[in-house]
Order: structure tokens, then C-alpha cells, then sequence
């Protein structure tokens, strides 16, 4: 029986690999009829670890007419195994991914030529048959990528081949240059878009169909009025849920490893473990009442990979492999070096959770430092996602815990990079205040720290950059999980601390409220206030859901008033 049981396919993405293995699969085939209606040129836009990669693999076994004859041991138990369509094993394709084709060594445009050489090499090794003894040889003698594709496609018209062009993060060229700071970028840009425009304008007449993904839409004519990329999905309701996991996906595949006594968990209390942290991606605006909120997929096989090897959920909810591409995200924040509008729009992502903005659908690369667009290549990276409606714009906000503590991550960076604290010393602070009660040492060594940071009093001086601050040193602790902004009997708390109990025997959770006051203000002023917070907070405190949310520990509601950067007043107050 064991060996029957299916395999977690954590890390891998190609589609033969995962049904041939006996591994785990979730099933996307329904789409393929509906991506077959669309226009012939496509690309489609999602965060990284979505599930892309895999899904192209699989688009790629279905059409490829070299595996035709594997049809049904590998799409016989899923959906389309039942539905195929006319245009399934019809189709020679070429399957490029372009995140290969830098090798980090050579020039650029040398690295992405030998790489997209070499794949047309194989492609006329595997489909030499169709064609003529001698075809593969050919095609290993011509000299570059275009000159392959030119001779490709003099061929291709003269035998009535049906082409398919799949190409994995179309958009790497422009991610590989974000890697490079201020002018460089512009250079890079200008010097390498000539070779790359060349090849998708080839691209756009020869191949019957072109299926592209990427994490960015940044379009390929940014530099002249070159190549229309084609049809945007990325925002259509109709492939909201194309990739990623939606909860039934996730349910399904929990109660299939507990029935094959994998593991012995709750279902739906790893659900709900897992749903703060990976689940809440909406990408259509219009399926946002509609469709059920996606999960992070390879966020969700990292959790049940560690929850049957050790038996509970991980310790760190967040796959440290993604670290990757949070430093890429990072230098993408700090591309103009500018501590200007781009960095002020990420700071109120983080103090407020969301942000009003218009989704622009596509983009030049040399528009992507731009401030106005920063909001719109956050979603497109996963780090927003569609969460309501603000008339006709959409409200874009923080998806959950994951992305949340990317954002506090960068920030803290910001601010330990202006002013360094001793962070060991604030997680002994930590460990009073989660087992013991004993919580003033710990904010006011935050305070101090406030008060300290020149960076922070430099800027506007408020209640949110005050959250903000806190929040953000707060998140280094892993006994809670920081929730800013939580509404309670319709208000809203600046900061509920609630006990992570999945990993720690935490005793005592937090409601606190952070109250600024210009140095200016009268002590009558600050009186009121005051006295308004306390009322504030016993109405946070009295809310239905805080019975629920504290889970059984001793909540402690604590005012901290602050005179400019100075710490004024910190008690807590009795409910």
C-alpha cells in the first residue's frame, strides 16, 4: 500500500514527471478547451511559485504530437482525459524558458541566444521525422536563433507543420536587468532590446500558437513600435483560478494524505492554520465575489511536506526558499535608489494594508521605476493582491501573513540599516511578554528605539508611522501573529497581537493602541485622548470575536501615547 501512495510534488514542475511518478496533481486540464477559445497569441501573468511552470509542462504534453501515443496513460484519470479536444497531439512544440537563457556569465544576448539555439536543436532532433532524414543536422549548422527560426519556418510552410511556441517567463530579460541599479538599468535596457525584439517579432509570424507566462507585464516594444505581445489573461474572471490552489484543492488533498495515514491532523484545522499565511489571492476584480480566494500552491505542499515528516505544522510558515524572491523583490524596491514616492508608497502598504489603485494591464520597462505603476507591479508579484472595490477602481491589499512579513522585513531593514538595535535583546523582551505577562520592558524598548531613529523622526510623524514602526519590530517575534488595523465592534485596533498556539504554549495575547500627539498639544488634549482610548479599547475588547481570537489566553490592553517621538504615557487598562 505505501508504495501506491502518491508523492508530494514540492519542487517540481514538469507535468510527465508528477503523473509517471505517482505523484500528487492537482487538475488544471479544464482549461484547456476555454485557453482554446481565446486568440491564438496569449500570455498570462502570476507571482512566482504559482504553479506556471507546471502547467506549461503539462500545455506542452497535451498539444505535443510526439506524444501521442501517451495520451491516455497521461491524461487518462484527469479531466480533459474524458474531454479532449480536436487540436490535442496536433502540434510541433517548441518550449522555451527564458529564466535558462542567462547564464550569469557570458553577455546577455550571447547567453539567451546559445540557450534558445540549443532548444532548436532538440526540437529538430525530436521532430526530424516529419520533415526529412538530415533535417536535424540542417538546423544544428545554422548559425544563430534567428537564423534557425528562418530556416524553421521556410520549412515548417512547405510540409504544413502546425507550430506552438511555449515560452516560460517571457519576461526574465527585464527581470534579469532589474537586477542592475539606476543608469545601468536604462544602458542595459537600450543596449539589449535589440536582439530580444527581433526574436518575438520572428515569433509572431510563424507560429500558430503562442502561449506565454511571466510574473510581469512588461510589454517587448517599449523601445519602438515593435511587437504586440497578444491576448492578456492575466485579469480575465474566466482563469481567476488557472493557477494556485482554491480551498476544496487544498481540502482534497489533506484528507487524501490522512486517509492514506500520512498524517493524523485535522483537515480543517490545517485549513485554518494554513489560511492567515498562504491563502487570499484574487487576481479579476470582477471574481472577487464570486470565486473562492486562492492559495499559494507551492507555499501549501512546503506546509504538508513538513506537517507529515515531523508529524505538526513547520515551525516557520514561511518556505525559507522563497528568500530568494523576497532579495529580488528587494532590489526591485530599491532599483532608483530613490527614498522618494516609490518608498513612500510601499511605506503606506505597509502602516495601512492596502491601497487605492488602477491595475495597468501592461507596461514599458523603462516605465517601471515610475511611482504611479509600483502598486500595479506589486500585484503582479503576488505582494497585493485584489482584496474590494473602490468604485470602479479596485482596493488592493496585503494577501496574508507571508506576504505581510515580507513587507515588515523590508522595512525593518530600513530602519536597522538608520538606527540598529539590539534584536536578541528585544526577543528576551519577547519571551516575558508571551509567557509571563510582562509586557512594558519590551514596548518601551520599541519606544526608545522610535525615538532614537532619526530616519523615522525625519518623516511624518503620526499615529501611522508610528503603527508602522512598531508593527514592524514586532513581526520579528514568532509568538505572535501581528495584525494590524483588526476591525472590533466597528473600529478598528492598531495592533492585535494574537498567540501563535500552533507552535508555542504562548500564555498572554495583546490588543494595544498607539495615540500621537504634536509636541505642541495642551495637557488638557492629551487628557482627552486619553480618556478616549481607554473607551476605544474596552469596545475593542468587548467584541464578540475576542473570545475566539485570544483562545484561551490572558488578553492585556495596553494605551502607549506618544509627544512627537517621545513615549508620554503607557498603561494598561482593565476590562
Amino acid at each position: 500500500m505505501e508504495e501506491n501512495i502518491k508523492r508530494i510534488p514540492y519542487g517540481v514542475s514538469n507535468f510527465v514527471s508528477v503523473v509517471e511518478q505517482n505523484q500528487y496533481y492537482v487538475d488544471k486540464t479544464m482549461y484547456l478547451p476555454l485557453l482554446e477559445e481565446q486568440p491564438v497569441s496569449l500570455f498570462f501573468i502570476r507571482p512566482r511559485r504559482f504553479g506556471k511552470s507546471i502547467f506549461l509542462s503539462m500545455l506542452e504534453t497535451y498539444y505535443d504530437l510526439a506524444q501521442k501515443s501517451k495520451f491516455e496513460a497521461r491524461f487518462g484519470n484527469l479531466w480533459i482525459g474524458s474531454h479532449p479536444t480536436p487540436l490535442q497531439s496536433t502540434y510541433q512544440v517548441l518550449s522555451l524558458d527564458f529564466s535558462r537563457a542567462s547564464d550569469g556569465i557570458s553577455p546577455l544576448a550571447e547567453s539567451f541566444d546559445e540557450y534558445c539555439s540549443m532548444k532548436m536543436n532538440v526540437f529538430a532532433r525530436k521532430y526530424e521525422s516529419c520533415y526529412y532524414p538530415g533535417f536535424a543536422l540542417e538546423m544544428k549548422e545554422q548559425g544563430t536563433f534567428v537564423a534557425k527560426l528562418n530556416f524553421l519556418n521556410s520549412l515548417a510552410q512547405e510540409y504544413g507543420a502546425r507550430l506552438y511556441l511555449i515560452i516560460d517567463e517571457y519576461d526574465n530579460f527585464t527581470n534579469v536587468v532589474l537586477n542592475e541599479l539606476g543608469d545601468e538599468v536604462y544602458h542595459s535596457l537600450t543596449h539589449a532590446s535589440g536582439f530580444y525584439r527581433e526574436v518575438f517579432k520572428k515569433f509572431k509570424g510563424m507560429f500558430e500558437r503562442i502561449f506565454m507566462t511571466g510574473v510581469s507585464p512588461v510589454t517587448l516594444d517599449d523601445l519602438t513600435s515593435g511587437f504586440n505581445i497578444g491576448w492578456n489573461l492575466s485579469v480575465k474572471p474566466e482563469f481567476n483560478q488557472m493557477l494556485g490552489f482554491s480551498e476544496e484543492d487544498v481540502r482534497q488533498m489533506l484528507q487524501y494524505y490522512k486517509d492514506a495515514g500520512r498524517h493524523n491532523g485535522d483537515v480543517e484545522a490545517m485549513i485554518a492554520d494554513m489560511k492567515p499565511w498562504y491563502d487570499n489571492y484574487c487576481f479579476a476584480k470582477d471574481s472577487l465575489d464570486s470565486d473562492p480566494k486562492m492559495f499559494n500552491c507551492d507555499m501549501v505542499l512546503y506546509y504538508l511536506r513538513n506537517y507529515i515528516d515531523g508529524g505538526k505544522a513547520p515551525e516557520q510558515m514561511i518556505d525559507p526558499n522563497t528568500r530568494t524572491d523576497y532579495n529580488k523583490m528587494k532590489k526591485l524596491i530599491q532599483l532608483d535608489r530613490l527614498d522618494g514616492d516609490r518608498k513612500g508608497v510601499l511605506r503606506r502598504i505597509t502602516e495601512e494594508g492596502r491601497i487605492v489603485a488602477d491595475l495597468v494591464t501592461t507596461f514599458p520597462a523603462r516605465d517601471i521605476i515610475k511611482p504611479e505603476i509600483f502598486p500595479s507591479l506589486l500585484f503582479y508579484y503576488g505582494m497585493l493582491t485584489i482584496v474590494g472595490t473602490d468604485g470602479q477602481r479596485p482596493v488592493l491589499g496585503i494577501p496574508n501573513n507571508n506576504v505581510r512579513k515580507q513587507y515588515y522585513d523590508f522595512m525593518l531593514e530600513e530602519y536597522q540599516e538608520k538606527h540598529s538595535i539590539n534584536l536578541e535583546r528585544l526577543m528576551d523582551q519577547f519571551d516575558a511578554m508571551a509567557y509571563k505577562g510582562e509586557w512594558r520592558s519590551g514596548l518601551e524598548f520599541i519606544a526608545r528605539a522610535y525615538k532614537e531613529n532619526s530616519a523615522v523622526r525625519s518623516a511624518i510623524e503620526g499615529e501611522r508611522n508610528l503603527q508602522g514602526f512598531f508593527t514592524a519590530y514586532l513581526s520579528i517575534c514568532n509568538y505572535y501573529l501581528v495584525a494590524p488595523e483588526m476591525e472590533l465592534n466597528h473600529g478598528f485596533c492598531d495592533l492585535f497581537l494574537m498567540a501563535n498556539l500552533t507552535h508555542y504554549a504562548v500564555a498572554h495575547s495583546y490588543i494595544i493602541e498607539l495615540k500621537y500627539l504634536a509636541v505642541k498639544d495642551s495637557d488638557s488634549k492629551a487628557e482627552a485622548q486619553w480618556q478616549d482610548a481607554v473607551n476605544q479599547i474596552r469596545l475593542y475588547a468587548a467584541a464578540p470575536r475576542v473570545e475566539q481570537l485570544r483562545q484561551g489566553t490572558q488578553l492585556h490592553c495596553i494605551i502607549m501615547q506618544f509627544r512627537g517621538c517621545e513615549l508620554e504615557r503607557a498603561e494598561e487598562v482593565q476590562v
